[in-house]
């Protein structure tokens, strides 16, 4: 019996896999070597972003380029890669990104290094989102090729946008739409399989202790990006080291004279994966309630604040429990806490359903805040996203996730947020893979010990080959308002 054209496909792209495997562990290990942390402080005309986080938007932009892709830069912000359509058509993409959120403490293997272990590659941005990133540029790759040996457009021009913004405002895709049509469809390799359908409203905001006047604690610091649950806290104290008594999960030191630094440890994860983790913020502060004499009153209302904020992930004791047959139920999470000045600030990030607002949160909080003598500031409030999961486009790529894995192909929605919220027409798809058991060392995103199953990746990406071919099949047209 001849093989059809789909069964020629895929022998095609395993051929393909087979052949450029090491170039892409070598190109996804270019990128992580970058320490690619958003620099404000930096920025300058062309770096938006600071000159690491454009580092790797330049190097990733010269992989495109150097896998035959066309390549276009936004001012420094965003960029792109793109193989030839037909003229007047529309055009499908891909969006991944190039910057991380920061090491962070824990690591037992080099954080800026692919390392390969046990059949995992680890380091900062292996899974978010160096290396689903380079996956989706030699996806297209093979569509270059396959352009250049017919000497045929693809029916819809292919585009990788490269991000470089998304782990905190992502400024950077809507500088993109400001100067670029939507897609037709896009996807954003930057999640779980089987695929992202619908995304929680994301919500962040700060609370601020009143003046601390006469206070035992020096110095509060915690965690290191709002947006995940801190693994590590500390506190400067006022007391000798002598009387602070040895606690679990606890550390007591020396710092100076009449001094104490005490450390706090958790289990760190992302704000919108809260179960299992423990936030060391929490554990800090019922320690020094428990512990440290002489605290004033005000420290003492701040503490049991803290404790409020970071003990509980489903916002019950803040007063912004809700949830809703889509997306579940609402988290909230204390990131960072930090000291300024004679204040401490406390921020906290929030993902919630279709069934609460950014709105009614902030009423909520601020009244929160007052029982503490706190004041709450709102930050960003962006809506949920959901795109209809029986559409022709999601059906294609849970069809092809299916037939590779031999697992069922279902949607679903999450807490995170990816870029695929900011597109009319859009998904997150892969390349984690929730279903698999991973050896206990395995760190997750944004923690310590990033890490990714290699086999998940070479299979991911001949998933993004086949389905960008299936997604050129389909009738497409662009967006409309």
């Amino acid at each position: 019996m001849a093989q059809t054209n789909d069964d020629q496909l895929k022998a095609k792209v395993d051929a393909y896999v087979d052949e450029v495997w090491e170039d892409v562990v070598e190109d996804i290990r270019t990128l992580v070597r970058i320490e690619s942390v958003e620099d404000l402080s930096a920025a300058e005309p062309g770096k938006p972003y600071g000159p690491k986080a454009n580092e790797a938007l330049v190097a990733a932009e010269s992989i495109a380029s150097r896998l035959g892709l066309a390549v276009t830069d936004l001012d420094g912000c965003i960029g792109y890669g793109e193989v030839t359509g037909r003229e007047g058509a529309p055009y499908v993409a891909t969006i991944a990104h190039s910057d991380i959120v920061p090491v962070g403490l824990g690591w037992t293997v080099p954080a800026l290094d692919v390392t390969r272990r046990e059949g995992y590659l680890m380091g900062r941005g292996v899974l978010d989102d160096k290396g689903p990133l380079v996956l989706s540029l030699w996806a297209a790759h093979f569509f270059a090729l396959q352009v250049k040996e017919t000497g045929e457009s693809l029916p819809y021009a292919l585009r990788c946008i490269i991000g470089n913004n998304e782990e905190t405002n992502m400024a950077d895709v809507e500088h993109y739409l400001d100067r670029c049509p939507e897609p037709a469809f896009c996807f954003s390799p930057d999640a779980d399989f089987p695929l992202i359908c619908g995304e929680k409203g994301l919500f962040g905001g700060s609370f601020t202790s009143e003046p601390m006047m006469g206070r035992v604690i020096e110095e509060l610091d915690g965690g290191t990006v709002s947006n995940a649950i801190p693994g590590q806290a500390t506190a400067l104290v006022r007391v000798d080291a002598e009387e602070l008594p040895a606690a679990a999960h606890v550390g007591v030191e020396p710092a100076g004279e009449g001094l104490a630094r005490v450390t706090a440890h958790g289990k760190g994860g992302h704000a919108s994966m809260p179960a299992g983790t423990v936030n060391a913020i929490c554990v800090l502060a019922d320690y020094l309630l428990a512990n440290v004499p002489g605290l004033t009153d005000t420290e003492k209302r701040w503490l049991h604040l803290e404790h409020e904020v970071c003990h509980a992930s489903d916002g019950k004791p803040l007063g912004i429990a809700s949830a809703d047959d889509k997306f579940g139920e609402l988290t909230c999470i204390g990131g960072t806490v930090r000291t300024k000045g004679d204040r401490f600030v406390q921020t906290i990030d929030a993902r919630y359903p279709t069934s609460t607002s950014g709105s009614r949160i902030t009423v909520e909080l601020r009244r929160f805040a007052t029982r503490f003598n706190a004041n709450f500031e709102e930050g960003r409030d962006v809506e949920p996203f959901y795109i209809d999961p029986s559409s022709p486009e999601i059906t294609t790529l849970l069809e092809t996730y299916a037939e590779y894995t031999g697992r069922e192909g279902k949607a679903f929605t999450i807490g995170g947020g990816t870029y695929a919220r900011h597109f009319r027409r859009a998904c997150a798809f892969g390349p984690h893979e929730p279903y698999a058991k991973e050896p206990s060392w395995v760190g997750i995103e944004h923690g310590p010990d990033e890490a990714v199953s290699e086999e998940s990746l070479r299979r991911a990406l001949k998933i993004y080959i086949v389905s960008i071919a299936r997604l050129m099949e389909l009738e497409l047209t662009e967006p409309t308002a």
